[in-house]
């Protein structure tokens, strides 16, 4: 089977370039073939799938030729590549990106000849597959929904991609129930497949915690860890987790709370840090998966304080490297999330959140929970089977379209 998939962001940074790469890889794996449309900076290479890219162009770098769209790839929230958000773009700019992806579906569908195509996000994708007329379907990743809250100029084509799509892959339940509140689409269409974690980079591995902290420039005497990875954007808070650090510093000496990721509040979140006079914070930037992996090693707990959180894919990650998760009471999160692998706490509250690090750290919670948290993700959230379920849902779309 011949498998396009079509994506708004570039294969790394984001949760659902990620989830984009993954699929194509195991696709690949699994002796299908995959060519992925994104968009990025530079033509993305190395992968053992297609690629096809979309250029654009950087924040801080002039239009130098005209190969490259003359602005950059516009998100949801942000990305470590681009803070230009969808309201950010003109009308003429909204008609140019929206072009660029049904041009190169366009040429893919011509040249490629895909058996079916599976469109990420509930946005200009779906659009876009639509007008090739080869059968669909698409993954609602809830950023995606918070667009359609939010950027009423393309809730039209958003509408579209979605009303004609074979099946709706939703990565949570919230996810499925907040599609069915948003789009007129028949309950049947939502399909639920949560999201999966690649287990040849997120497991248990050992590791010399002074050389890799050495290797971010952090020495001297090392307390317990507490480890966040993720967008430095409002949703996310980290501002409810540097509050809580006021508190658990004071009763956890050296304590390291390692903060991976990059954004529009980073500024913000060092001012607050340095306000707070906090001892043991590190923002690190935005880290590669392997990087990642280690991080989530090295960390006695990793937290996910998020206001809104459609699935947490970081949370699995955690879970798989053996780390507990104290996450908040939102979104997917408590569909995964409780006391046998980590803790659950209320969204901004940052007495509960810190008293739940002090809970975990004090009760030698990774030990004890540690390994039937990375055992629960290995069983439940492998991409393999999400594939699997995935390649299911494919052959069910091209039997219905061929009736």
């Amino acid at each position: 089977m011949r498998v396009l998939l079509m994506n708004h962001f570039p294969l790394e940074g984001s949760g659902s370039g990620i989830y984009t790469q993954n699929v194509a890889r195991e696709l690949t794996k699994k002796g299908h073939e995959a060519l992925v449309i994104t968009p990025a900076h530079a033509e993305q290479t190395g992968f053992p799938f297609r690629v096809t890219t979309i250029l654009f162009s950087p924040d801080d770098h002039p239009v130098d030729n005209t190969e490259r769209l003359p602005f950059n790839f516009p998100c949801f929230t942000t990305h470590p590549l681009s803070s230009t958000t969808f309201g950010d773009l003109s009308a003429e700019q909204r008609q140019t990106y929206v072009d660029a992806f049904c041009n190169a579906a366009a040429v893919a569908v011509a040249g490629w000849k895909p058996d079916i195509i599976h469109a990420q996000h509930l946005w200009v994708t779906g659009y876009a597959a639509h007008a090739t007329c080869i059968p669909y379907v698409t993954t609602a990743h809830g950023t995606d929904l918070m667009g359609i809250r939010k950027y009423e100029a393309w809730r039209a084509i958003a509408f579209e991609g979605a009303s004609h799509a074979s099946s709706i892959i939703a990565i949570s339940k919230q996810v499925a129930r907040d599609t069915l509140s948003l789009f007129d689409v028949p309950q049947d269409r939502i399909r639920l497949i949560m999201n999966g974690f690649d287990e040849a980079i997120f497991h248990v591995m050992p590791l010399d915690r002074e050389e890799v902290m050495a290797g971010y420039g952090i020495q001297g005497e090392m307390g317990p860890v507490i480890s966040f990875v993720g967008k430095l954007t409002d949703f996310k808070g980290v501002d409810v987790l540097l509050d809580a650090a006021a508190i658990y510093e004071e009763s956890l000496p050296n304590a390291l709370t390692l903060i991976a990721g990059d954004g529009e509040l980073r500024g913000a979140l060092e001012a607050q840090t340095k306000k707070l006079a906090l001892k043991g914070v590190h923002f690190l930037g935005h880290q590669p998966q392997a990087s990642v992996a280690m991080i989530f090693n090295l960390a006695d707990v990793s937290i996910v304080p998020s206001r809104i959180e459609p699935f947490g894919l970081v949370a699995v990650e955690a879970l798989a490297c053996g780390t507990p998760v104290i996450a908040t009471n939102e979104g997917g999160l408590p569909e995964f999330v409780d006391d046998r692998v980590g803790a659950l706490v209320d969204v901004g509250d940052a007495q509960a959140l810190a008293a739940a690090v002090l809970s975990e750290v004090s009760s030698g919670a990774k030990e004890h929970k540690g390994p039937p948290a990375a055992k629960y993700a290995i069983e439940n959230f492998s991409w393999g089977g999400r594939v699997d379920q995935m390649i299911a849902l494919y052959e069910e779309t091209l039997q219905n379209d061929s009736m």
